[in-house]
């Protein structure tokens, strides 16, 4: 080969070797905090690359979406099927403040749910709770074998599909648009809801495996910064000083130094 006829090949014949330099030595760690609806706040660490000209290590932050089990979240292994979504809202330090963005089923919870010869039930519904949060949510229901039944399969009727959920809907309403974001997370882990929907429908058919299996953010309420240091309690930044939690107080004027 004829040196320098080749265009991958310096003239010379020395190849050069480009320095190779570790990522990681370019990036930082942030904790991931949740909100005060759970048990546990300190969910997590996460990498970005550190501010370089133009480019803010915030800005990559904000707006990141983790997954996280609510067996995790509030020590509940029974529940560990529900995956919390978390988005970060505002960076403190090296502490990440998160919000609640969403709730659905692992996949291998949603198909242990489906029942062969049964009647698989869905509804879904948009909602505003009481602090502005607009929120879909799904739910999903099974039809029940009934007392001493014979026959074989427990298919209901398509009048009665359409009025269990027409009280699936009424009861999801109901329950989500009087109370506030964090009453209504609250109500995901005991079923509440769950339990609501089969009472209401039992003289129709009865129902099983009654779940609200997904909610969904639709639209959030005008960010508020103060709002959001509630949510997480007292944050306290890398310099030692509490952010937010507390009210100003004027110092006392001294008559002598």
């Amino acid at each position: 080969m004829v040196v320098g006829k080749n265009k991958r090949q310096p003239k010379g014949g020395k190849g050069g070797k480009k320095k190779i330099v570790d990522p990681f030595t370019r990036k930082d760690w942030y904790d991931i905090r949740a909100p005060n609806f759970f048990e546990t706040v300190d969910v997590g660490k996460t990498l970005v690359n550190r501010s370089t000209g133009l480019k803010s290590a915030n800005d990559s932050l904000k707006g990141r979406v983790v997954e996280v089990s609510i067996g995790d979240l509030n020590k509940d292994e029974e529940n560990a099927f529900r995956k919390i979504k978390l988005r970060v809202d505002e960076v403190q330090g090296k502490k990440l403040l998160t919000t609640f963005a969403g709730m659905d089923f692992t996949s291998d919870k949603r198909r242990s749910l489906v029942r062969k010869w049964h009647t698989q039930i869905e509804a879904n519904v948009d909602v505003k709770t009481t602090d502005g949060y607009l929120v879909r949510l799904f739910s999903i229901a099974y039809t029940k074998r009934r007392a001493g039944q014979v026959r074989k399969t427990t298919y209901a009727k398509s009048s009665q599909i359409r009025e269990i959920r027409k009280k699936m809907m009424e009861i999801m309403i109901r329950e989500a648009s009087s109370c506030d974001l964090k009453a209504l997370v609250a109500k995901f882990s005991p079923e509440v809801i769950g339990r609501e929907i089969e009472k209401a429908t039992f003289y129709i058919y009865p129902l099983q495996n009654i779940f609200i299996r997904k909610a969904k953010i639709l639209k959030t309420p005008k960010f508020d910064a103060e709002k959001l240091l509630e949510m997480h309690g007292d944050i306290v930044d890398e310099t030692g000083v509490r952010v937010g939690g507390g009210t100003f107080k004027e110092p006392e004027i001294q008559t002598e130094v």
